[in-house]
């Protein structure tokens, strides 16, 4: 059973920084892919970045050159740094990974821009 755990998150004011981490029950290197979704309220949950078993990463408009995403494979753990946050990226944050065309994903956790 693959389980992923988050950690991170909080309150932070707008331009400030926050990093998310998501340790995986299992070793990263099995997964095709890795990376965060986001979901603000009422709306629809959209990926934020991603990253590749090749460590090729992609990113949503809204958050390149602000957010990164990077692994630590010994560690089995990806990270979103977030830097020069808006009070538009408030949302709930989901760790999600991909192997054999299955989804799994974290438990999810709060991240509010907020002055």
């Amino acid at each position: 059973q693959v389980q992923l755990v988050q950690s991170g998150g909080g309150l932070v004011q707008p331009g400030g920084s926050l990093r998310l981490s998501c340790v995986a029950s299992v070793n990263i290197v099995s997964f095709q892919k890795m990376g965060w979704y986001r979901q603000a309220p009422g709306k629809q949950r959209d990926l934020v970045a991603l990253i590749t078993e090749n460590g090729a990463t992609g990113y949503a408009d809204s958050v390149k050159g602000r957010f990164t995403i990077s692994r630590d494979k010994a560690q089995n753990t990806i990270y979103l740094q977030m830097d020069t946050l808006k009070p538009e990226d408030t949302a709930v944050y989901y760790c999600n990974a991909v192997i054999s065309a299955a989804y799994y994903w974290g438990q999810g956790t709060q991240v509010t821009v907020s002055s």
